[in-house]
C-alpha cells in the first residue's frame, strides 16, 4: 500500500501557522483522538487501529473539492481504514454519496480588533465577579471531574462532544498550551470552568465550557468568557475561535458576545467494512462508558 510520509515538527508548526479552526491543532487532536496526525498536502489527518480523520479544511488556499476528495483519496489507499470521519466546509460529491451518517453545523468566531462589550455584559461579568475567583490553571482536577459528571447527567450530549469532555484530562495534561479558566466560590467550590487551547497563532480557541447547580453562581459564563476575552488579548491573538453553534441555547450565547459566522461545517462517516466480532464487542464497550 502507498505510504505518507513521516509527519515531522516543521508539519506541526506550519500547520499552527496558518490553522483557521481547532482541528488544526496538532496536539489537541492527537489528545482528544489518541490518534497519530498525518499531513497530506495541505490538509491534515489523524490515523488510530482501524480509523482515519481527514480535516477538509486546507491549510493554505481556498477550499477545492476536488483536491480535497484526492487527499481523501490518498489517505484511505495508505490507511486502509474500516471507518473514514471527514470534517471540513462541504462534502465532497463523492463522500457524501457515501455517508453512512451525516451533520452540519457552523463555526463561530469572535473578532477582537474594535470590540465592543456591550454594558449589560460588563455588569453581569462584573456582578460574578464579587462572589467568584477565576484562576487560570492547567492541573484538571477532582472538583473539575465531578463539574463534568454533575453537567453530563443533567445534560443529554451528543456521543461525540460527550467523548471531548471524557478526553479533557488526556488534553490537559499532554498540551502545554491548554489551560482551564476555573471560576471558583469564596469557598472553594468550583461553579463553572473553560478549557482553551492557545496554540494557534491566529486564533485562541474555546474548547468547552461547563456550569455547576449545586455551586451556581448567576453569569458565572459571562465572567469567564470576558476573562477568555481578555486572555486572547493578552495573548495578542486577533481572534477567538468559539467552536460550532451546537445548540440553539450555545449558539445564542455565543452570538450576544458578537461570535458569527465563520466557517461552514459539515461532518461525514463512511464505514467501509463491518467490524468484525472484536470491533462489534469493542463498540458495545464504548458505547456503555
Amino acid at each position: 500500500m502507498p505510504e505518507l510520509p513521516p509527519f515531522t515538527p516543521a508539519d506541526e508548526l506550519y500547520a499552527l501557522d496558518r490553522a483557521c479552526v481547532p482541528e488544526h491543532v496538532v496536539a489537541l487532536m492527537a489528545a482528544i483522538s489518541k490518534g497519530r496526525p498525518l499531513r497530506i498536502g495541505e490538509y491534515l489527518a489523524f490515523s488510530r487501529d482501524n480509523w482515519l480523520t481527514l480535516v477538509g479544511y486546507p491549510l493554505a488556499g481556498p477550499f477545492v473539492e476536488a483536491e480535497c476528495q484526492a487527499a481523501i483519496d490518498q489517505a484511505v489507499a495508505a490507511v486502509q481504514p474500516d471507518t473514514l470521519w471527514f470534517i471540513g466546509p462541504q462534502a465532497p460529491a463523492a463522500l457524501a454519496q457515501a455517508c453512512t451518517a451525516r451533520s452540519s453545523d457552523e463555526y463561530l468566531q469572535l473578532e477582537l480588533d474594535g470590540l465592543h462589550i456591550k454594558p449589560a455584559l460588563q455588569r453581569q461579568a462584573q456582578e460574578a465577579a464579587q462572589a467568584l475567583v477565576v484562576e487560570r490553571e492547567q492541573a484538571y482536577t477532582r472538583q473539575h471531574k465531578a463539574l463534568v459528571s454533575e453537567f453530563m447527567r443533567r445534560q443529554e450530549l451528543p456521543g461525540l462532544v460527550a467523548a471531548l469532555y471524557r478526553s479533557m484530562p488526556d488534553l490537559l495534561a499532554g498540551s502545554s498550551t491548554a489551560c482551564l479558566l476555573s471560576a471558583y466560590t469564596r469557598r472553594g467550590k468550583l461553579s463553572a470552568f473553560y478549557v482553551i487551547e492557545t496554540a494557534a497563532r491566529r486564533f485562541d480557541a474555546y474548547i468547552l465550557g461547563c456550569y455547576s447547580r449545586q455551586h451556581y453562581v448567576a453569569h458565572a459564563s459571562d465572567l469567564l468568557f470576558y476573562q477568555m476575552i481578555e486572555l486572547a488579548r493578552a495573548n495578542r491573538k486577533p481572534a477567538i475561535n468559539l467552536g460550532l453553534g451546537v445548540s440553539d441555547g450555545i449558539r445564542r450565547f455565543k452570538r450576544k458576545w458578537g461570535g458569527r459566522p465563520y466557517l461552514q461545517y459539515e461532518f461525514c462517516e463512511i464505514t467501509y467494512r463491518p467490524p468484525g466480532p472484536l470491533g462489534l464487542l469493542h463498540a458495545v464497550l464504548e458505547a456503555r462508558r
